[in-house]
């Protein structure tokens, strides 16, 4: 059980506990309703890592610090570095072939590329979405945030540690300051989790009271004489594993009840008082110890020896499936289980198993090792960045393929038949930005006035067509990205006292720049959505509130509201043109463009509409934006449903194979161009 090189033995009940740990968070994931609590795996996995990696070193004799560090750290990268690289790059691979550049997936590579370093639980501690956010779901390197709160705890731990090889009193001095700093962490993880709870989820500070849970257990276990040198077993006590039973229990509880909104603390506690009672109940208890007998069984042994390679496969082949055929139905679900073990038994049997048994590696210094690991890091980071940025060239997806179709904003047009209009000038405001399109190197005459957009990001998806109507025209575009916030929306409690705020600013940088004969356009989506890039909203609720829209922004407010504003740009003499409420399709167009998206439950209902009922659906927003144009004088309406959806009693989010929308309410590049014509007669007509 034991080797020269290898004091610790093995003890097959914590790949049990692994079993346990990396089962509940892959069903978690798969179906969360199935283990609601499953996502609370990760902390047994803290408590194991915590308890294991002391073990590993707990028995080495006095060093220098540097010797310790370098040691520990290269047997630290021997174990997690090899897997890690293989998984990141190949989906990196993955996610380059099948999904699309979008606003869902826009914090993906960055994700990717810090988890090469360990770090990519910071980049997601400060992204606006949680982790139990649906958005994350899409995110195919999520799951790596728990590694990197595990690598950054790999640091600081020899230091931490060191003094345990020192023997003698220094063993109660350490583990005195592991419980101190256990205990710090925990209580600056619970007023965290009030102050900025995704910060207290995804940071080492307040994870590392659980990962420390796993150190005091070994400290305290071996000061008490516990034996971590041999396998042998001491006779069996009921007492024990009575305690055994009540920690396995202790966890079962915690992952079917946790809830995110408790997490890391109090919701924790279950899981890692659990998994510190089971460890230390059971070490040293014989096989027939039914709790031992269970937790060392071959099929718990075999997925416990998997279950980091499973844990790093699982999440980004799920991912995956979300992104093409779809993860709602059993023949998927059960595909992607199915692959996620195939890919966890590859990777452990041909690069777990052969880089951490090599014997060459084992003979190399450890200094080497480390230099070698970090170097494979940066390569691994290098290699990353380049796929990532083949994209547009390597992509499977027709949204890659054919940008200029499908994005309004991340890509330059080029206009054959008019003058050329370079990068828009960015200029920031205390929110929001402000962007300005101009023509350069024309000679030919201004026709169009200028015109100054305020609108939401729906107004940013107009991009290219304000590119065209400057190179056609020679006149200006200012175009204020409200900061994702609607303008004028007429939709009550819509506005939060950011955007309020975010709108007052765009309002009065137009109103010092504006001048007569200008035209101030209004666009922003002023109807609930059908869908968004990730989910379906119920359509009952989408239908009400749609229906009662002019009651509702009469009644509020909003109405009268928006007549103020507009009458503000009407005294400085510019025309208001507010943009009427367009298509809305039922399913993201970007998301259902590619074969393999058939399936997706996102793609089910199709992308197109019945022209009538929408038009009865729309009308009572129309009757509010038209309210608001007849009560300012020279105000008007400009509607791109009607060169959208021309005739037919459908209207459809492509129009002969090329995209007429990106989703499901943003106007993408090739709509835009559809759309250019009638945009530019509109602002000429309103400036006569």
């Amino acid at each position: 059980m034991t080797t020269p090189r290898s004091p610790h033995a093995y003890f097959p009940y914590i790949d049990g506990l692994r079993a346990i740990a990396v089962a509940s968070v892959v069903l978690y994931h798969l179906h969360a309703a199935w283990l609601p609590g499953g996502f609370a795996g990760v902390d047994v996995f803290f408590v194991i890592s915590g308890f294991v990696v002391s073990a590993s070193v707990g028995l080495r004799e006095r060093t220098s610090l540097p010797s310790f560090w370098t040691y520990f750290l290269a047997r630290r990268f021997q174990r997690i570095a090899p897997a890690l690289l293989a998984c990141l790059l190949t989906t990196t691979l993955a996610a380059t072939l099948f999904i699309p550049e979008a606003w869902l997936s826009e914090h993906n590579q960055k994700t990717g590329r810090f988890a090469f370093f360990g770090f990519s639980n910071i980049v997601l501690a400060h992204n606006a979405n949680s982790y139990f956010s649906p958005i994350t779901e899409f995110n195919p390197y999520t799951h790596t945030w728990s590694l990197g709160v595990e690598e950054q705890f790999y640091l600081l731990f020899p230091v931490l540690f060191w003094a345990w090889s020192f023997g003698g009193r220094w063993r109660p001095i350490t583990l005195v300051a592991s419980i101190t700093l256990g205990v710090v962490s925990l209580v600056h993880a619970w007023w965290l989790g009030t102050a900025d709870s995704q910060a207290a989820f995804y940071l080492l500070a307040s994870r590392f009271w659980e990962l420390a849970t796993g150190v005091v257990l070994y400290q305290a276990m071996a000061c008490a004489g516990r034996r971590f040198d041999t396998a042998d077993t001491a006779p069996a006590s009921s007492g024990k594993a009575a305690a055994g039973i009540a920690g396995l229990c202790l966890m079962a509880y915690g992952l079917w009840t946790s809830q995110p909104e408790s997490f890391p603390v109090p919701g924790a506690l279950w899981a890692v008082a659990g998994t510190a009672l089971a460890l230390g109940a059971l070490h040293g208890q014989p096989a027939s110890v039914w709790p031992v007998r269970l937790l060392s069984a071959p099929p718990m042994r075999f997925i416990g020896a998997m279950s980091y390679s499973l844990y790093l496969w699982h999440w980004p082949v799920f991912v995956l499936f979300r992104w093409t055929v779809g993860l709602g139905a059993w023949p998927e679900r059960l595909a992607a289980v199915a692959i996620t073990v195939l890919l966890a038994w590859l990777s452990w049997r041909w690069i777990e198993q052969p880089v951490r048994r090599s014997p060459r590696i084992r003979r190399a210094p450890r200094m080497a090792v480390v230099a070698c690991g970090l170097l494979a890091l940066v390569i691994g980071a290098s290699l990353h960045r380049f796929i990532d940025h083949r994209q547009p060239r390597w992509s499977l997806s027709t949204v890659a393929k054919h940008a200029d179709d499908w994005y309004p904003t991340t890509t330059r047009k080029k206009h054959v038949d008019a003058c050329g209009v370079p990068q828009p000038e960015t200029v920031e405001l205390s929110q929001g930005k402000r962007i300005s399109y101009a023509r350069v190197a024309c000679d030919r005459p201004v026709e169009g006035p200028d015109v100054f957009v305020v609108g939401d990001s729906h107004a940013m998806a107009f991009g290219t067509l304000f590119e065209g109507y400057v190179a056609r025209t020679g006149a200006h575009v200012t175009l204020y990205n409200n900061a994702g916030c609607a303008f004028l929306s007429l939709q009550p409690n819509r506005d939060d006292a950011y955007c309020e705020q975010s709108s007052l600013t765009a309002a009065n940088d137009v109103l010092a720049r504006v001048k007569a004969g200008d035209v101030v356009f209004l666009p922003s989506l002023r109807m609930p959505r059908l869908v968004d890039q990730w989910i379906r909203y119920p359509r009952d609720a989408f239908v009400a509130q749609a229906l009662h829209a002019d009651t509702v922004a009469m009644q509020s407010g909003e109405v009268d509201r928006a007549i103020e504003v507009v009458s503000r740009f009407h005294e400085k003499g510019a025309r208001v043109v507010i943009e009427a409420p367009n298509l809305l399709l039922n399913a993201p167009a970007y998301r259902c463009a590619d074969a393999w998206t058939k399936t997706n439950p996102m793609c089910a209902e199709g992308t197109s509409v019945d022209r009538a009922e929408f038009e009865r659906l729309r009308r009572p927003m129309l009757d509010a934006v038209n309210a608001v144009a007849k009560a300012v004088p020279g105000t008007t309406v400009f509607d791109p449903f009607p060169t959208l959806c021309p005739e037919g009693p459908r209207c459809d989010g492509f129009r002969d194979g090329r995209p007429l929308f990106f989703d499901g309410d943003h106007i993408s590049a090739y709509g835009n161009k559809v759309l250019l014509p009638a945009f530019e007669s509109a602002m000429r007509t309103v400036a006569r």
